[in-house]
């Protein structure tokens, strides 16, 4: 059976899914999500939410609850992971007053929720246990095949993860894996009492083929990791790597307040690291990819979650164009929408993949060019912008309003005797 009764579905009800459905829902909308998954939910532990997302959540008139779940750390410190020294950090009250929005760490779960509550409330439609095997385009729309059926929209948002469906009408390519694996633990604060840890920061322990992370979470109550490493196994092509015993190995030898948190990660689950390839098209007629399925990356610079919003966010504003030039929801001339939201956010993301990769090999250089590293951050200014003005600002709606990108310093000794220089 076909039945076209919304606007617009959304495959996916992740962040991604649930922010393109809450905002084109404002706009005035009918949209339903489907979701494979028994009951809307999240996995996982920490996010870092940077200034280009929460001025997008206070445009949703989300940010208060967010915030009121979340945590606003005063600084992001740079140590390294071998001797524990500090190299560089950042003051995020300051970033607050140049942005106009707040850095914020959030459970993923919390994030979520609030906009899955926003949803309902909106009235999205809300349907789960709806696994999309297909995709095809039709007269003025799309649809999208389910073990119940077809179902017809004028748009298709395919917010289908790093594994999209949705992306096979437009590229063969697979995920592409950083033979690393990152394993996370979520604990009440009393857990870390006793241990060397900063309540009021997010800190980053970079190291030779790793690195460790710890921030607050849910105003304190809980305290958030993450270890990072590279896997001998997923190098060698095993199939069972990123195990346990690797996690100890990989940081064997890092600074103690290292070995003080390793014993409270969680042990029984770990999350293999991939990426994807840039696109340089997301539209497959009215199907168009959102968030992990066009453009999954490594998490070096914490934009993942906050790029999925940013489509979102994008995609509506082009929505909101249309509308405010006499166009309804039946009318709207799609094919320029995501024409517009494709050509811009093609732009951007790629930018944030091939930066998090590039930033992933920073953090984990060894040997000589560790210590040429360490010392080009340690003459960093704490109030330079120059590497985030690109990312935490207003979101481009087209190509001609991206920033221009920062110039990277190489880690030459040569750079490192002009940076010292530079700053006297």
């Amino acid at each position: 059976m076909t039945h076209r009764d919304k606007d617009v579905i959304v495959v996916g009800g992740g962040i991604g899914g649930l922010a393109a459905a809450l905002r084109l829902t404002q706009l005035g909308l009918t949209v339903r999500v489907l979701e494979h998954a028994a009951e809307f939910g999240e996995v996982g532990a920490g996010l870092q939410i940077a200034p280009n997302c929460t001025r997008i959540l206070d445009q949703l008139g989300l940010l208060d609850e967010v915030i009121s779940l979340g945590v606003l750390p005063d600084h992001m410190v740079m140590k390294d992971a071998v001797d524990g020294s500090e190299l560089t950090r950042l003051d995020l009250r300051d970033l607050h007053d140049r942005y106009g929005y707040p850095y914020m760490v959030i459970h993923r779960s919390d994030l979520h929720g609030t906009l899955l509550r926003a949803c309902q409330r909106s009235g999205v439609d809300l349907v789960t246990s709806t696994t999309v095997t297909a995709y095809e385009n039709v007269e003025d729309g799309a649809a999208v095949i389910t073990e119940g059926g077809r179902q017809e929209a004028r748009l298709v948002v395919a917010a289908d993860g790093i594994r999209s469906v949705a992306r096979r009408m437009l590229s063969d390519d697979a995920p592409v894996s950083s033979n690393y694996v990152a394993y996370r633990g979520a604990v009440p604060i009393e857990a870390v009492a006793e241990l060397n840890v900063m309540t009021d920061a997010v800190v980053v322990y970079i190291g030779p083929g790793c690195h460790f992370v710890q921030y607050p979470l849910r105003q304190g109550e809980m305290f958030n990791q993450v270890a990072v490493f590279q896997s001998p196994k997923a190098i060698a092509g095993e199939e069972d790597w990123g195990t346990p015993d690797e996690l100890d190995a990989a940081f064997e030898g890092m600074h103690e307040n290292i070995q003080a948190g390793l014993p409270l990660m969680w042990r029984d689950r770990w999350w293999r690291m991939f990426d994807r390839e840039p696109l340089s098209d997301w539209v497959a007629g009215r199907v168009i990819l959102l968030g992990d399925s066009a453009h999954a990356p490594l998490q070096y610079i914490a934009q993942g979650a906050i790029m999925a919003i940013e489509d979102a966010w994008v995609l509506g504003s082009h929505v909101e164009k249309e509308l405010q030039s006499g166009a309804t929801g039946a009318t709207i001339d799609w094919d320029p929408v995501v024409r517009a939201y494709s050509d811009v956010r093609t732009k951007h993301t790629a930018r944030v993949l091939g930066t998090s990769r590039k930033w992933g090999e920073l953090w984990h250089l060894d040997g000589e060019k560790r210590e040429i590293r360490n010392e080009i951050l340690r003459e960093r200014s704490t109030h330079d912008y120059g590497f985030v003005d690109w990312l935490y600002g207003p979101t481009a709606l087209t190509p001609e309003e991206l920033p221009p990108m920062f110039s990277p310093v190489p880690v030459t000794r040569e750079s490192a005797s002009r940076v010292a220089t530079a700053h006297g």
